[in-house]
């Protein structure tokens, strides 16, 4: 079994939810507390033992590859004015240890993941959607990485959703369950609640086999018209080893407006240097 090395990021989107902000501002730029969405979702690769972050980026998204990059203006005027640089440690990665692609066309999610192909390789990889933080120690894809070595194939993200949500999610049709791990036999797209197969939705991460791109050079269309990656894993289903794995993680849906401020607060809560004020406000709401 090939360990997990390499993870798509597709960050191509444009961010509609959250205009006039991100009119010209990546929204995975969007900060919660002082760490942008991709710093937490490239964190969390990290964490995992991920060696190699693979972007699928569009037209105006190149802060994201500097916000990676050596600032050397604001190092030197910091380190002039005798500021440390502790806070810009994370955002350093190794020489080599980020690759970007472009996604021409707004396409879906399955036409992002397939524009990694040649990166990726013959090697299962993680899939990870900065919109989806993922909030828990050990991180969400180390929880997911930690069950790939137990049963290898095929691992997606799963968490119970309201049924009358089920029309917003990919949602799995369960097998067997064991403890956290629930065998997946079938999954579809954005299912209306009554024809839902169960309220197990799909959310943003996965550990997929390098067959689930040969699925994807079909460019099948699937809903909205757009090439789906729940359709292409459904494919692969009975043919691999597959799971949803359940993780001990809070999700904060932050490319919804609402879900980006509980998000911020929350974090916020946490913290010692901003937590007292933040909690002494709301107490005084």
């Amino acid at each position: 079994m090939k360990p997990v090395r390499k993870a798509v990021f597709p960050v191509a989107g444009l961010g509609t939810r959250f205009l006039p902000a991100t009119k010209a501002f990546a929204k995975e730029m969007l900060p919660v507390v002082d760490r942008p969405l991709i710093q937490y979702a490239v964190d969390e690769a990290r964490e995992a033992g991920i060696e190699q972050m693979i972007f699928v980026t569009g037209r105006g998204k190149s802060a994201l590859e500097d916000y990676f990059d050596i600032a050397y203006e604001l190092e030197s005027t910091m380190r002039g004015r005798g500021k440390s640089l502790e806070p810009l440690e994370s955002t350093r990665l190794p020489a080599g240890a980020l690759v970007s692609v472009r996604q021409q066309e707004p396409l879906g999610l399955g036409h992002a993941v397939w524009c990694a192909r040649d990166i990726v390789g013959d090697e299962p990889f993680a899939v990870l959607l900065p919109d989806d933080l993922m909030w828990g120690k050990p991180g969400c894809l180390r929880q997911m990485v930690d069950a790939y070595e137990k049963v290898g194939g095929n691992i997606i993200c799963a968490m119970d959703v309201p049924r009358e949500k089920t029309s917003s999610y990919g949602i799995i049709t369960p097998g067997a369950a064991d403890g956290s791990l629930t065998q997946v036999k079938g999954m579809v797209e954005k299912p209306k609640p009554e024809d839902s197969p169960s309220t197990l939705g799909i959310v943003g991460r996965y550990i997929l086999q390098p067959e689930v791109m040969r699925v994807l050079d079909t460019q099948e269309r699937g809903a909205g018209g757009e090439i789906q990656l729940t359709d292409a894993m459904a494919a692969l289903i009975g043919t691999q080893p597959f799971h949803g794995l359940t993780v001990d993680a809070v999700r904060y849906d932050c490319g919804d407006k609402a879900g980006f401020v509980t998000a911020n607060i929350a974090l916020a809560l946490e913290r010692d240097d901003v937590g007292p004020a933040v909690r002494a406000f709301i107490a005084d709401l």
